[in-house]
């Protein structure tokens, strides 16, 4: 998409007050949006980069700011049971609140790149209802971290979900209870990073703690919001496989349909180990399928590990060759023709 199809974009917009902060007094304030809580002195940003203390209130640097905006499949979000074969406009802005050395979008997530366009919660749902007609079911706030971009993202979700348009995260879930609670009744889908299941890889690679996703993973899930889960597996990081079962047993006590993707880490930003050995995340994916009854491999190009098996009677029922997607044994409905089995929830 090129950048004269943004819609009747602003030339300039005022910075926006944040969300979910509170003022502490000798103009400092304390960011209340995610687990990082950052007490932010005048004229300095929070962890995030994009929030900041402008004479004690607390502001966001990157609200209508667009970093990159394409219509994308769903499946590269990647969400697998929803809306399969569908495809979003997907948007980012810039910023993260953490800071993993591994990043693939580093030039995004940790500065502000140069070419930034200015556009309002209005346009942005233009252009979503514009593109219909090419199969367009709603945004995915993608690409950098959307919950930094917490204000624009809300505004424009609430305008979104009016029009019966989809909206959609895929977030690293490090976000606050309060702010997540106030998102969901606007978000229909999430995929959610979970990096680790060890806070020191956590801590150390990517700047947070992965109880905290845990729990919004649960939150989510338990609000009736379509979530599912992607694991990226680094070579010399998270590649254990007894922290890899407790995971997979973990979000089975949350739900054993929800999605999993295990996806091939390749080099980038400032961590150098070689690619994930695909033979081990083939062992991953056949020690995850003792617990979850859908699990996926990513950044592999097998439809093997990429099409969806029904869990009862193992029939194939979606198949996938990278994003060419193929529903034969599923109906209207989302079950399985062979055994009736539900295999996805209608939305």
């Amino acid at each position: 998409m090129s950048t004269n199809e943004y819609g009747s974009v602003h030339e300039f917009i005022k910075l926006k007050e944040a969300m979910f902060y509170e003022q502490l007094g000798n103009n400092m304030v304390k960011c209340g949006l995610c687990p990082h809580n950052c007490v932010i002195k005048e004229n300095s940003v929070g962890v995030c980069k994009v929030r900041k203390n402008v004479n004690g209130k607390l502001y966001s640097l990157n609200y209508g700011e667009v970093s990159s905006i394409a219509l994308d499949p769903i499946e590269k979000k990647p969400l697998f049971h929803f809306y399969p074969g569908g495809s979003i406009i997907s948007v980012g802005t810039w910023g993260c609140n953490f800071r993993c050395l591994f990043c693939q979008n580093w030039e995004i997530s940790q500065q502000r790149p140069s070419y930034v366009k200015k556009i309002t919660p209005e346009d942005l749902v233009d252009i979503a209802k514009e593109y219909i007609h090419e199969g367009n079911i709603g945004i995915a706030y993608t690409y950098s971290e959307p919950i930094v971009w917490y204000e624009f993202v809300y505004e424009t979700a609430k305008l979104a979900k009016a029009k019966n348009l989809k909206n959609v995260l895929v977030t690293n879930g490090y976000i606050n209870d309060q702010p997540l609670e106030e998102l969901i009744p606007f978000i229909d889908a999430m995929n959610i990073d979970l990096k680790a299941f060890n806070n020191e890889f956590y801590q150390k690679v990517c700047g947070g703690r992965y109880e905290d996703v845990l729990r919004a993973i649960e939150k989510v899930h338990n609000a009736g919001v379509h979530v599912e889960v992607t694991t990226l597996i680094v070579t010399g990081g998270n590649d254990n496989f007894d922290e890899l079962e407790e995971e997979f047993r973990t979000l089975a006590r949350i739900s054993s349909d929800i999605p999993l993707h295990l996806s091939r880490y390749h080099p980038a930003y400032r961590y150098d180990e070689p690619p994930t050995r695909v033979e081990f995340l083939i062992e991953a994916y056949k020690l995850a399928k003792k617990y979850l009854n859908y699990v996926y491999l990513g950044n592999v190009w097998d439809e093997r590990y990429e099409s969806t098996y029904c869990p009862k009677c193992g029939s194939l029922v979606i198949i996938r060759r990278g994003y060419d997607v193929r529903i034969i044994n599923l109906d209207e409905e989302g079950r399985c023709k062979v055994c009736n089995n539900q295999i996805l929830k209608k939305s």
